[in-house]
C-alpha cells in the first residue's frame, strides 16, 4: 500500500510499505477514505519529538472496515467509521475512569511519571515510538487496535468532511472548554487560530460563553477564525494581546484563556539560543501570555503540545493569581458520541476550516506548505 513515511526531520515521503494485518483478536483493518495533517504532526516533522526509525504518520483518519478480529463485535466489514487518535483498551484503571489518554495497556512505554523519556501515557496513532510506535493513518490502510472500543460508526447522512475532525481537533477544542467548566456568560480568549484553536472557539459558544476572542499573528488565520467561529480577534503582531484583552474586560482579564499553540510558537533568535543553552525545545511564551491575560481566579487550559520542561515556569504568578490550570491530550472516547450528535443536529459546522484537499500522493508537499504557513494553509485533507 501507499503511505506517508517519516524518515527524519523535514523528510517525509509517500512510499510503498507493507499492508497492515490483524495481529490481535481486537484489531480491525480500515481502508482509509480521508485523513488529515495535524499541527501535532509538525512536532515530529520539525524534530520536536525524537523518532529514530521510519514510521507512517497520521492520527486523524476515517474509512471503511475491511477486516475485524474475532473479538470485535461492534463493527463489521463494510462499516464506515471514524477513529479517535488515542489508542486505549477500554477496561484498565484509567479507561474505567474515562481517561483514555492515560490507558496503561496500549503503550509499551507507559509510565506514571509522564516525562519525555520516563514513561508516557496511552499510545497514539503515528506519533513516535514514545507513544507506542503504531503506524498512523496517512495511508491507504491502517491497523486499529482495540477496535471494539475506539472506532465509531458514521451516520450515512454525514460526509467525510463533516465528521473527520471527530478524530482529534473537535474533541480537543471541546476539551479546552469543558475543562474550564463554564457556568455561562464568560469571556474566553483562545491563543492560536489554528484548527484546534478555532474548534475551541466553536466549543466555547456551544458551552455558554458570552464573548470569545481569538489571538494569532497570521492575518489569514484571524480571518478564518472571524468567519468560521464568529469571534473578535487580536493580531498579536500589531498589538499587545494581553493589554488588549484587559482593555476588553474592564482591566480584569479573560475568565478563561486557552493555549492552543504549545511549544512551537514564534521565537526570536535570542529565544532559540536560550533553548540550546537550557536544553529546551520550543517556547512556553503562549502559556506565559495566558497567565498574564487571565483574570485572578480564572482558568487556563492547555491543548497546545509541550514536550520538555522549561526553566522559569511562572509558578509565583500561578500562585498569586489563584489560576486553575488544566491541560493534556483530549479524552476523545469520552466526548465523541455527544459531539457526533451535535454535528448531526446541525448545531456545529466543522468542515468550514478546510483549505486544501489533495491526493495522498501530494502529502510531502503539503507538509512543507502547512509548516511554512504558505498559501493560506490552515487544514489539509488527504485522500488516499
Amino acid at each position: 500500500m501507499k503511505a506517508l513515511v517519516f524518515h527524519k526531520p523535514k523528510d517525509v515521503r509517500v512510499e510503498t510499505v507493507e499492508d497492515p494485518r490483524i495481529e490481535d483478536k481486537r484489531d480491525a483493518i480500515i481502508r482509509v477514505t480521508s485523513t488529515a495533517i495535524c499541527g501535532s504532526d509538525l512536532h515530529i516533522y520539525n524534530g520536536m519529538f525524537p523518532q529514530p526509525r521510519n514510521m507512517v504518520l497520521g492520527h486523524e483518519f476515517m474509512g471503511i472496515v475491511e477486516e475485524v478480529g474475532s473479538g470485535v463485535g461492534n463493527i463489521k466489514k463494510g462499516d464506515r467509521v471514524v477513529v479517535p487518535f488515542p489508542i486505549a483498551c477500554g477496561h484498565c484503571h484509567f479507561c474505567d475512569m474515562e481517561l483514555p489518554t492515560h490507558c496503561e495497556n496500549s503503550n509499551p512505554h507507559y509510565g506514571p511519571e509522564g516525562a519525555l523519556l520516563k514513561g508516557k501515557g496511552a499510545a497514539l496513532f503515528g506519533y513516535t515510538d514514545l507513544y507506542g510506535g503504531y503506524n498512523g493513518g496517512q495511508a491507504e490502510y491502517v491497523r486499529v487496535p482495540y477496535a471494539d472500543y475506539g472506532p465509531r460508526k458514521v451516520p450515512d447522512t454525514l460526509t467525510d468532511d463533516q465528521i473527520l475532525f471527530m478524530t482529534d481537533i473537535f474533541p480537543t477544542g471541546w476539551s479546552a472548554i469543558d475543562w474550564a467548566q463554564l457556568k455561562g456568560g464568560e469571556t474566553v480568549a483562545v491563543f492560536g487560530c489554528g484548527p484546534v484553536g478555532i474548534m475551541a472557539m466553536k466549543s466555547a459558544w456551544l458551552q455558554g460563553a458570552k464573548r470569545v476572542i481569538g489571538i494569532d499573528i497570521q492575518p489569514y488565520r484571524l480571518d478564518i477564525a472571524r468567519k468560521s467561529a464568529r469571534v473578535e480577534t487580536i493580531n498579536a503582531k500589531e498589538a499587545d494581546a494581553v493589554e488588549a484583552i484587559r482593555e476588553m474586560t474592564k482591566g480584569y482579564g479573560a475568565d478563561v484563556c486557552v493555549d492552543a499553540v504549545g511549544m512551537e510558537a514564534d521565537r526570536s533568535v535570542l529565544e532559540k539560543a536560550l533553548n540550546v543553552i537550557q536544553l529546551e525545545k520550543g517556547t512556553m511564551k503562549v502559556l506565559e501570555h495566558c497567565f498574564d491575560a487571565v483574570r485572578r481566579g480564572g482558568t487556563v487550559t492547555v491543548v497546545g503540545v509541550y514536550g520538555t520542561p522549561y526553566d522559569n515556569f511562572p509558578l509565583h504568578q500561578w500562585f498569586d493569581k489563584g489560576i486553575k490550570l488544566m491541560g493534556g491530550q483530549a479524552w476523545v472516547q469520552r466526548y465523541i458520541d455527544k459531539l457526533i450528535t451535535l454535528v448531526q443536529d446541525g448545531k456545529v459546522v466543522l468542515d468550514d476550516i478546510i483549505t486544501h484537499k489533495v491526493p495522498l500522493s501530494e502529502a510531502s508537499k503539503m507538509y512543507d506548505i502547512f509548516n511554512k504557513k504558505e498559501d493560506n494553509c490552515l487544514k489539509v485533507i488527504l485522500k488516499p
